[in-house]
């Protein structure tokens, strides 16, 4: 602009210095004349009206020609703005980021989609290529850049990468960056540009993918894929089997793929099993089917597997996959336990079966026995050995008819599991059997603490309460400590819908360390005394699981037990 300031200036004092030498020349010819002074004045006026139109003219051609470049700058900057424009609809509609990169200045430029994507204001993204460096990952970071400046240096055209780029919320995104160079009549590189691609979901897709396939690989299931058709003969084709396939059935992946999987079908496979296969993929639905199938080497074994319909974003079917499993060692456990059950059945049976006849057999003799020895009681003896002989009979005689009695109890339960309930009164079964127990010279010192108030009613079997609390207590009785008088505390309370009974006494005690798991096993004694017959605990519990309750124990020994029975109270 100031040498187009300057040019004008010369022109117009060059045009006015030529048009002054011309009327000088004029003057001097008519200046001894009269009307000289006329003529000077007609001589300035002409000379400025002359420079005057000569100025105007040389500013009209100039206005002219700012005109045409003014048109010419309008024009350029309305298809640069439209440029621009398409810049910003091409970024949106491709979720980019574009960015311009003038290497010499190192100026960077970055368009809308550093916020839309990025979350970045504009006082927030830096103008050199600082802040895009500082803002990729570390990991990523010097990698990428070694690539870029390597690109640069080789000046190729075209260049790409991936990398994590940081957000304005300190996340990362997954991104492709695809950029190309620019550069002048020399072949100097002058300028990038770039478009920045968020492929975080790609990305992650992509992830997962790989962790599936790994999945697919390793596990130990065989896993194959099919086509969605198939005509009336043959299954659809294999397109897909994993590694567990071949070590299963012995066929290669090449020697599979592309065939039917009725390569597994043999003499032995069950048709209507086939069919049912053929229905499932005709219905496409899931199912689980178990067949007779083949190895390569004619081996025979059972097959387990699904049958999963897999549908394309359109929801059309466009495969079945199915997990297959060789289930041939369950199957033979299967039948072994079916046989087994089947023997214990049979066992269990002949087993009651002998139970009530030795149970029938030996009331009547027990009957018999007990009769003569109460006879004999009336009859005096005087030999004291025959005496102590016959007291002994007479002790093992009523402690056999108490196992009898027993015995016949448990299977009573046994074979009832199903037991009439009412509503129990608590207080009241314990005073009944309080008045049972003939307490004996040492017993009068028991110190019983009961207390039903907080839970008073039960609904359960009578019978078996009374039978559970007449065996609890005869145990803490029989089992009491030499050393300190008996202490027995029974008490109840609610839990919800739960009736929480707990009987606790301070007598010898039980090793839970060694015998737990023994505790309400039947025949099980865990002291050295006489009349222990190993069956009142077997009971209880028998009694408390019948009425759909539990029962758990916490023992010391020398210090006493608790046991803890719960039961349903609807």
């Amino acid at each position: 602009m100031k040498s187009k300031t300057n040019q004008l200036t010369i022109t117009y004092i060059l045009i006015a210095v030529f048009v002054a030498i011309v009327f000088y020349k004029i003057s001097i010819k008519y200046y001894y004349l009269d009307y000289y002074k006329i003529f000077n004045f007609t001589k300035d006026l002409a000379l400025v009206f002359l420079t005057g139109m000569t100025f105007r003219y040389i500013l009209s051609k100039n206005d002219n020609r700012n005109k045409i470049i003014f048109e010419k700058l309008k024009k350029t900057n309305d298809e640069i703005k439209e440029s621009n424009e398409k810049y910003d609809i091409v970024a949106k509609a491709t979720s980019d980021t574009i960015w311009d990169w003038k290497i010499q200045k190192d100026k960077l430029f970055w368009n809308k989609g550093i916020k839309s994507i990025f979350g970045y204001d504009q006082d927030q993204v830096g103008e050199s290529s600082k802040w895009w460096f500082d803002n990729i990952h570390p990991e990523d970071s010097i990698k990428m850049s070694i690539k870029l400046y390597s690109f640069i240096e080789q000046k190729t055209e075209n260049w790409q990468d991936e990398y994590r780029f940081k957000c304005a919320d300190n996340s990362y995104k997954y991104v492709l960056d695809k950029g190309f160079l620019l550069k002048d009549e020399n072949g100097k590189v002058i300028r990038m540009i770039g478009a920045i691609q968020d492929i975080t979901k790609q990305k992650k897709e992509e992830l997962r993918l790989k962790l599936l396939e790994t999945v697919i690989v390793q596990t130990k299931d065989s896993i194959i894929i099919t086509e969605a058709n198939f005509n009336k003969t043959k299954l659809p084709k294999i397109v897909y089997v994993n590694p567990a396939f071949s070590v299963m059935t012995g066929y290669s992946v090449h020697e599979i793929t592309g065939k039917s999987p009725d390569l597994l079908r043999g003499i032995n496979t069950d048709k209507d099993n086939i069919k049912k296969i053929i229905t499932s993929i005709k219905n496409r639905e899931e199912s689980v089917i178990e067949i007779i199938a083949y190895k390569k080497n004619e081996e025979e074994f059972w097959l387990r597997f699904s049958m999963i319909p897999i549908y394309n974003s359109e929801n059309e079917l466009s495969h079945w996959v199915s997990i297959q499993r060789d289930v041939t060692e369950e199957k033979k456990q299967e039948i072994e336990k079916e046989h087994l059950i089947r023997e214990l059945t049979k066992n269990n049976k002949d087993l009651k079966q002998f139970s009530y006849i030795t149970s029938h057999n030996l009331r009547a003799p027990l009957s018999n026995l007990t009769g003569l020895l109460n006879l004999i009681e009336d009859i005096p003896i005087e030999n004291s050995e025959l005496k102590e002989i016959l007291h002994g009979f007479k002790n093992s005689t009523n402690l056999l008819n108490e196992t009898v009695n027993d015995l016949t109890k448990v299977m009573i339960i046994k074979d009832n599991p199903s037991t009439r309930k009412e509503v129990v009164v608590l207080k009241e079964v314990f005073e009944k059997i309080q008045s049972q127990l003939i307490f004996s010279s040492h017993t009068h010192q028991t110190i019983l603490k009961v207390n039903f108030e907080n839970a008073p009613l039960l609904e359960a079997n009578k019978s078996y309460i009374e039978s559970i609390l007449l065996n609890l207590l005869t145990n803490s009785i029989k089992y009491r400590s030499e050393n300190k008088i008996l202490e027995i505390s029974i008490s109840t309370h609610q839990a919800e819908n739960q009736v929480i009974f707990i009987f606790t006494d301070n007598g010898i005690g039980i090793d839970l360390e060694r015998n737990r798991d023994k505790v309400f096993g039947l025949y099980q004694r865990f002291h050295n005394y006489p009349d222990s017959k190993g069956l009142g605990l077997y009971l209880v519990k028998s009694q408390v699981e019948a009425m759909e309750g539990s029962i758990s124990i916490e023992s010391e020994v020398n210090k006493g037990t608790t046991f803890t029975i719960t039961f349903k109270n609807n």
